[in-house]
């Protein structure tokens, strides 16, 4: 039975839960995800974990929040004027917009608006939470 190792290519299905036991994703009912082990494809303790394991192995493991989204940032709450936003937008709490700064592009969530100050989180929805997943190596391809 073939074990993970760096620089394999793996297929690993997995459950991802909060501390409430709320299911934020999950491979159920899709093919497996496909990545290979140490390239930082996923997040650092879902690499980590998969490291070593052997083909058809399940378990289950808690990731700390630094060694996967890391801590919620304050300095990613940001302030924008309404001015900022295109006229024919009309921003709700809830609702994500994509930004871009330079070249790069990232996603937001707007979570207050109170006149013409419109509050944007580009923090990572899943920042500062402990992770929690049940994996299953499905099988190492290379």
């Amino acid at each position: 039975m073939a074990q993970a190792q760096k620089g394999d290519t793996v297929r690993v299905h997995y459950t991802g839960t909060l501390d409430d036991g709320t299911v934020f994703d999950s491979s159920k009912g899709r093919d497996p995800i496909e990545f290979t082990v140490g390239s930082g494809q996923v997040i650092a303790g879902f690499d980590e974990a998969v490291d070593g394991m052997s083909e058809g192995e399940s378990k289950k493991i808690t990731i700390p929040a630094a060694q996967a989204y890391g801590e919620r940032r304050e300095e990613l709450m940001l302030q924008v004027d309404r001015s900022q936003f295109p006229p024919d937008l009309d921003p709700q709490v809830g609702q994500q917009l994509q930004m871009s700064q330079g070249e790069h592009q990232f996603v937001v969530n707007v979570t207050a608006v109170e006149g013409e100050r419109i509050t944007l989180d580009a923090n990572h929805p899943l920042a500062g939470q402990d992770l929690t997943f049940e994996l299953e190596l499905v099988d190492v391809v290379s």
